[in-house]
């Protein structure tokens, strides 16, 4: 289920060119949507990359052009790493709030956008548009390394067809890289053994394990529900081995922490802002290229080199932080006319100092549905989407869309103390840490080839 408003987009952003820009690019002859393994084996696709680039202090210079099949619409020019600036004229946007781990929740959203096949194929069929995801699409639910496969395939693909698509990661990503796995779903755990599970069978190739994780997870996932009876529901070593698990993948310099770190924190498409919980007056004077590089630094376990904090505090903790932050979100029908107007003064500040018009958050559901607040300037887009919450019903508004969130409300498992296993149950656990603590040594030396 999904809801929707209209986003226009206007006044793009246009760096300035730079004769030593690095740039790439990605095209193809327009042809039908493929699946991400298809487009993995083609030989056509190719990226090349200058040998320098040059930085200055305001915009970066063209980072990546994705490659369309149309002649009539510019490339899209993406700048930073990970991306920060896109300029992408002429585009219909499509931004998808929080999913929280609900696959199938997820696939009837973009279906209903337009942008994913209804046949099962999990194909990309929204041709030049670009489709943001706002974060959260850890805890709360099972499924969440199938989403996080399943829209990598869909950027490949959207990138042979001159679209894209981007994320942006939200505090329930930053948690787990932290360790804190409060919120974490029974399932999600389960999730993360069975990948290893899959991984050791890729033999630890991530490309190829990751790409096709969102085609086998479900029936891994009905495979693991069919044996509930002989696990029982509260199987230590199994919870165990989850938590393991979840740890490896997940720690900061992990394979899916790793991926994470692909993502910014905070995304600026021409004049439109988008991040998580709410940007803020003192997240611009730090830099938003800056905070984005900080966090990747961090969940690719680069912290305390080149000057990077160990984690970013002004992005991933704290009230006011990037991704935990409410103020423009938070319901303001208890506060006074004048707190109103010093929101609306503050969002217009933040808005006028990194140069856009509108911001985009989700975090926070809306009862009452999507919806925009100080003349349109800031677009909440989290409501709390989904059958275990409100199973609320679309609500087109025009052609051009904001999705909703997909939230998932289960009950919360925390990782469970060693004391409480017997000994040969902690005997067990430490044999499976191991055993992919060797496996993913695998992975690094493949990395560093």
């Amino acid at each position: 289920m999904a809801s929707f408003v209209s986003l226009n987009c206007s006044f793009p952003l246009q760096p300035p060119p730079s004769a030593s820009s690095s740039s790439s690019s990605l095209s193809s002859p327009q042809s039908q949507p493929r699946k991400l393994i298809d487009i993995l084996s083609s030989t056509c696709h190719q990226t090349t990359t200058t040998a320098t680039r040059t930085t200055p202090a305001s915009t970066p210079p063209p980072h990546n052009n994705y490659g369309g099949c149309s002649n009539l619409i510019k490339p899209i020019v993406v700048n930073g790493e990970p991306p920060t600036f896109v300029s992408a004229p002429g585009r219909r946007i499509v931004a998808v709030g929080d999913l929280h781990g609900d696959l199938d929740k997820t696939r009837s959203a973009l279906e209903i956008a337009g942008v994913l096949s209804s046949d099962g194929q999990d194909l990309w069929i929204g041709g030049e548009t670009v489709l943001v995801q706002l974060g959260d699409i850890l805890d709360r639910g099972e499924d969440e390394i199938a989403i996080l496969s399943l829209l990598r395939s869909l950027d490949i693909q959207a990138k042979a067809d001159g679209g894209a698509v981007f994320q942006v990661n939200g505090n329930h990503e930053t948690m787990n890289v932290d360790g804190d796995f409060r919120y974490v779903d029974s399932g999600a755990f389960d999730e993360c053994t069975d990948f290893l599970e899959h991984l050791e069978e890729c033999e630890y190739n991530w490309e190829e394990a990751f790409a096709s994780w969102v085609d086998v997870s479900e029936r891994q996932r009905d495979e693991r529900k069919r044996s509930q009876s002989y696990w029982g529901p509260w199987n230590l070593v199994k919870r165990q081995k989850g938590v393991i698990a979840r740890s490896a993948l997940l720690r900061p310099g992990g394979p899916l922490a790793s991926e994470l770190a692909r993502h910014a924190v905070i995304l600026k498409i021409d004049d439109w802002v988008f991040c998580h919980g709410g940007l803020l007056p003192h997240h611009v004077s730090y830099g938003i290229e800056r905070i984005n590089k900080e966090v990747s630094h961090w969940m690719r376990g680069l912290g305390n080199t080149d000057s990077y904090l160990e984690t970013p505090f002004i992005a991933t903790r704290g009230y006011d932080s990037v991704v935990w932050n409410r103020l423009y979100s938070r319901d303001i029908s208890d506060l006074y006319d004048y707190q109103i107007s010093q929101i609306e003064s503050i969002l217009e500040e933040t808005l006028q100092a990194v140069g856009g018009r509108r911001m985009v958050v989700g975090h926070t559901p809306q009862p009452m549905g999507a919806n925009c607040k100080f003349n349109c300037s800031i677009w909440r887009i989290d409501v709390g989407m989904s059958s275990g919450v409100l199973d609320s019903r679309p609500e087109d508004l025009c052609c051009t869309f904001i999705l909703a969130s997909i939230t998932v409300c289960k009950a919360q498992i925390s990782p469970l103390p060693s004391d409480i296993l017997s000994s040969r149950d902690q005997n067990e656990s430490i044999r499976f840490s191991r055993k992919w603590q060797e496996g993913f040594s695998q992975i690094n030396k493949a990395s560093t080839k």
